[in-house]
């Protein structure tokens, strides 16, 4: 089941908030609990067994790897022998979660990858590894623990959040009408991306797959790789969307996880903005446990390189996806260099702006084409066809302006819905009359596109 679906719109949402809303505060966790076991199983049962191994074993963990007791005077050894068996444990804790993040990433498992498992292995990692370093104690109630963990607005691709920024939320909240309200708002922002931009912006991507990369003019090349790219922003922009609303529903304040990246001037600042959670995720137990930029050019080019290629790994582990995590690191290491000469300076103001736009836009769809198609093959005659230096076979000169003259207006849209503008009509409308009709017609239209056309999943839903 996904958020963009009639089942989940029509049946499993009011159903499961009137439940919710019926549920005494003290027994909301255990509601949630149920419901978001009952919402994975309804999406794929035959992994719902390995969520709740991964929950059980890991709550068992947590309960003594925070505990940190300090003797004093003689026990300054008996000291060393517990910090010791603790860090022994963090590291048996993160071996068990990455093996099955592993066997699966690796192809090893005959039905793919179990839905989520990339989203909530980090997230309890970071879970466990926050207690290992504060020496708290873990949370001792099952069902509080169980439900940061598989919530489902976020179970199945993230944000991944932090446990202090739920911590007081899963003891004490609120079931409100207002912040019901809302949440529908937000969630509907997410839904209209995904359905009305993401979905039909997308069909010019497809339409090219069918047509055969050989078969496509550069111009059509470049066209389907803007059109990917647009479609993997507002197709994931809107699940975190979709999450946070529905997290603002239950009384929860979800974290960002996007701000408006294409309006961006570089591809440093580009991957701040793009997945942000994911992005300090791996700066906060792996950029800078390693070092940082605290150690000199050299090391903070490697742990850029360490940082890239498990995200790349994260991803995918096929070659494709390290090409895209490979090409965004040596990006990233250039416009480093160029900002230390004082190079970079003068493309952050004036005509020098424009400039770093154009080069972001033109380099981004570059990257998303490496990490969309997984056949190298394919994708150097992808890469040949944008850049002409690959010969095409029965070729149609005009191709690219039938595509422009059918999803031209998508573009226009897309690349408006790019900018913070939209966020601020929405903010200053939203709470308005005519905002809230035009929110209200927006939700039911979005419900009769899936009506009449059907439902898409979610691309990180495979991640």
């Amino acid at each position: 089941m996904v958020f963009s679906s009639i089942e989940f719109l029509l049946f499993f949402l009011p159903l499961f908030l009137l439940a919710y809303a019926l549920t005494p505060d003290k027994m909301k966790n255990m509601t949630l609990l149920s419901g978001s076991l009952v919402f994975y199983a309804l999406g794929e049962p035959r992994s719902l067994l390995i969520l709740m191994i991964s929950v059980v074993v890991n709550y068992f963990i947590s309960l003594h790897l925070g505990r940190r007791e300090r003797l004093k005077g003689k026990n300054k050894k008996r000291n060393k022998r517990l910090e010791r068996r603790r860090r022994l444990l963090l590291i048996t804790a993160i071996m068990l979660n990455l093996m099955p993040l592993a066997f699966f990433k690796g192809g090893l498992g005959e039905r793919g990858l179990p839905l989520g498992i990339s989203f909530y292995t980090f997230q309890l990692l970071s879970y466990l590894i926050d207690l290992y370093r504060s020496g708290r104690k873990g949370e001792p109630s099952f069902v509080v623990f169980a439900t940061y963990i598989t919530m489902f607005p976020r179970l199945l691709s993230g944000p991944i959040v932090y446990y202090s920024e739920v911590e007081t939320a899963l003891h004490r909240r609120k079931f409100t009408v207002p912040g019901v309200q809302e949440g529908l708002k937000v969630f509907t922002m997410g839904l209209a991306a995904k359905v009305m931009l993401a979905d039909r912006i997308g069909l010019l991507w497809q339409e090219v797959q069918v047509t055969g990369f050989e078969s496509i003019s550069t111009p059509l090349a470049w066209l389907a790789a803007v059109a990917y790219s647009l479609k993997i922003y507002f197709d994931f922009y809107g699940y975190s969307l979709m999450a946070r609303g529905l997290g603002k529903m239950l009384g929860f304040e979800l974290p960002e996880n996007f701000r408006t990246p294409y309006m961006a001037g570089s591809v440093r600042e580009f991957y701040r903005r793009w997945h942000i959670t994911l992005g300090r995720w791996f700066c906060n137990y792996v950029y800078i446990p390693l070092g940082g930029n605290r150690r000199g050019e050299f090391r903070t080019v490697c742990n850029l390189l360490a940082v890239w290629f498990l995200t790349a790994i994260w991803h995918g582990g096929t070659a494709n996806f390290l090409i895209w995590g490979m090409l965004l690191w040596l990006a990233i290491v250039l416009e480093r260099q160029l900002n230390r000469l004082g190079v970079w300076k003068y493309l952050e103001k004036g005509p020098g702006k424009l400039l770093a736009f154009l080069y972001l836009w033109a380099f981004i769809p570059v990257t998303w084409i490496c990490f969309a198609v997984t056949d190298i093959n394919q994708l150097q005659i992808f890469l040949g066809r944008m850049f002409h230096v690959v010969d095409g076979i029965r070729v149609s000169a005009g191709d690219w302006l039938k595509a422009l003259t059918n999803y031209g207006w998508l573009f226009a849209v897309g690349g408006f819905a790019c900018t913070a503008a939209v966020q601020k009509l929405f903010r200053r409308f939203k709470d308005t009359l005519p905002g809230m009709v035009f929110l209200v017609l927006l939700f039911w239209w979005c419900v009769w596109r899936l009506q009449r056309e059907g439902q898409n999943p979610f691309m990180y839903r495979d991640f």
